[in-house]
């Protein structure tokens, strides 16, 4: 048996039916869509979300919270995560993606307090909580806003 010999199994693969082809096939002439009506014409199908004039259920179902859309979504990891890194190396975003503590910047990261910091480093990020640029600070590194 070889590669260029392989067929799929008796009845594996089906052919798609042929709409509209002769009465002979049972879907002839109105192609299974009827006789008039919306339906039956070409392009027919209505927009999306669209239930006949009745009140769409996104319209009927109640909104909750509120959403920014100018606002911005960090990355967020804490200090405890940095105790990774080599003493004196500099921290930026790019290479806490590489180092695989943040999967996804989105947009930027935030450095937050949770955990002890035991090595000195040099953090550039998009932004700290006050606690974590203690830490950062207190650990002998320097906390820079880029």
């Amino acid at each position: 048996m070889e590669l260029h010999n392989l067929k799929p199994a008796k009845g594996a693969r089906k052919q798609p039916t042929r709409k509209g082809r002769g009465l002979g096939t049972g879907l002839g002439k109105t192609a299974g869509r009827g006789h008039k009506g919306q339906n039956a014409r070409s392009g027919s199908g209505g927009k999306v979300g669209f239930e006949g004039g009745q009140k769409p259920l996104i319209q009927r179902v109640p909104k909750r919270g509120f959403h920014n859309k100018w606002g911005k979504e960090y990355a967020e990891i804490n200090v405890a995560a940095l105790n990774k890194f080599d003493n004196g190396f500099t921290v930026t975003e790019e290479g806490l993606k590489q180092a695989g503590i943040v999967k996804n910047i989105k947009n930027g990261v935030k450095i937050l307090g949770k955990g002890n910091l035991e090595k000195s480093l040099n953090v550039q990020v998009r932004a700290f909580s006050k606690s974590a640029v203690e830490k950062i600070t207190a650990a002998g590194g320097k906390a820079e806003v880029i």
